[in-house]
């Protein structure tokens, strides 16, 4: 009835792989000629870098000294607010324990 008998196909068998030549994984990739242009180009990427770790460390050495000049300031007022006196009642505090007596 207008059907068409297919012939049965074959189960699917895959295709062998051939194997690779320790030659083939030995070979180096193909040397590419000498290029001004590129190392003109890493040249300028290294100066670069060179200008901005020097910027970046004189603004990391500015930090510092204004950190240094905060920190004196501090330690100024900190002088200046405890009196002599306050010092010394620090250093002659009494014992917290006594001693047992045996």
């Amino acid at each position: 009835m207008g059907e068409e008998e297919r012939a049965p196909q074959p189960p699917f068998q895959p295709q062998p792989q051939p194997q690779p030549n320790a030659s083939s994984q030995i070979d180096p990739p193909p040397r590419s000629m000498f290029n001004p242009s590129r190392m003109i180009g890493i040249i300028r990427r290294k100066a670069l870098i060179k200008d901005l770790a020097a910027v970046y460390h004189a603004e990391c050495l500015a930090y510092c000294q204004e950190l240094l000049e905060l920190q004196r300031k501090w330690q100024e007022t900190c002088m200046d607010v405890k009196a002599p006196e306050d010092l010394r009642k620090d250093m002659t505090r009494p014992i917290k324990r006594l001693k047992k007596a045996r």
